[in-house]
């Protein structure tokens, strides 16, 4: 135990292959692997040695390691303080954390409270013991409406399409009131604003659905972060649950949501997967949380029964066909089609069309 050396600390970015492949041989050696979303390493080195590393994707520090030898010394709470300076260098002060259960206390001794825990898996943790508790009482407070069925939707609209409106009228009609989250991350084709823009136009004439912008706690690169990196062609089924269970235990409870409503999904493997999902994590009768009932829509099609989905339509707009994107698309959304929106889609990785 090195109690009375100094290691030094050094900034890494991913994009150097031979620091990367040096980070993913000692991550392996302590049983980790290496995400693809991480932008930059803080590294701890003694005598020139690798001794402790953790990565920052975006407001989420995961793949931390320290050499089993600095275990029990202050080097932990040294990394995490150095890799909070960082993320604060970079514009981000509201942090969440992914570790192993058995490390959850070593972590609430850095600063960081526990969210959610998969048992034997992972935990997700924040720097800040109030922060889902603020974010759920603004929710109550705010937008709250009683009744006996209550429905959620998580939509990330890139484009809106009469696809996504059918799914709001259909879930609508089958609820006391519905509440729609729309994805906020900005990283599709079509910015936020835009995205919650063509849902609020799109909805507008339902008298019974609040269309909300999303969070660090809906489907974010800090609670869900395989979304966001659907070239891996899975989704990691641990991240899903802990974005699912996130919702299950703290969002659904502040507006009594008791049902959530989904697209089939009939190309994307991945969304079909977390449709799985959420079976498994929101119907569990085993839960503490109480159950929340989903329902698989079945997509809404066009002339030739084809589902309409966001995808399809981006794939017009590259190939510079508006006039065919715009039939699939509410008269809503055709503005943002003809704003020269569509010159953005070359340079975005587009996102599923089934949220």
């Amino acid at each position: 135990m090195y109690t009375a050396r100094t290691p030094e600390f050094e900034v890494i970015k991913t994009g150097n292959a031979q620091a990367r492949e040096e980070i993913t041989r000692f991550l392996a050696h302590n049983g980790l692997g290496i995400d693809d979303d991480i932008e930059q390493f803080i590294v701890a080195r003694y005598q020139r040695h690798l001794v402790a590393c953790t990565g920052i994707a975006g407001n989420t520090l995961k793949c931390i390691a320290v050499d089993a030898a600095w275990r029990g010394t202050s080097l932990s709470l040294t990394l995490i303080h150095e890799a909070e300076l960082l993320a604060a260098q970079n514009g981000e002060h509201h942090l969440f954390l992914f570790t192993c259960p058995d490390n959850v206390k070593s972590f609430r001794g850095c600063g960081f409270y526990p969210l959610v825990t998969i048992e034997n898996c992972a935990a997700l943790m924040e720097n800040t013991p109030v922060g889902i508790h603020r974010y759920c009482s603004q929710l109550r407070s705010h937008h709250f409406m009683p009744g006996k069925d209550i429905g959620a939707i998580v939509m990330n609209a890139n484009p809106f399409t009469l696809g996504h409106q059918y799914l709001i009228e259909h879930a609508a009609s089958q609820c006391d009131w519905l509440h729609v989250f729309v994805v906020q991350e900005d990283v599709s084709a079509f910015s936020f604003k835009e995205r919650f823009a063509m849902v609020k136009d799109g909805s507008r004439h339902l008298s019974n659905v609040t269309v909300h912008p999303g969070s660090a706690y809906i489907i974010s690169r800090g609670t869900f972060p395989g979304y966001f990196l659907k070239d891996k062609k899975v989704i990691d089924k641990v991240y899903a649950a802990i974005d699912l269970m996130l919702f299950r235990n703290y969002i659904a409870p502040a507006l009594s949501i008791n049902h959530r409503f989904v697209g089939t999904e009939p190309f994307c493997q991945l969304t079909a997967e977390y449709n799985r999902a959420m079976h498994r994590w929101l119907e569990d009768e085993t839960s503490v949380s109480a159950r929340i009932s989903v329902h698989e829509i079945e997509r809404k099609t066009d002339g030739n029964n084809v589902p309409v989905s966001a995808s399809a339509v981006r794939c017009l707009l590259n190939e510079n066909k508006i006039s065919a994107a715009s039939r699939m698309v509410p008269a809503t959304t055709r503005a943002y089609l003809n704003n020269g929106v569509q010159h953005q889609l070359c340079l975005s990785k587009p996102l599923s069309a089934a949220v």
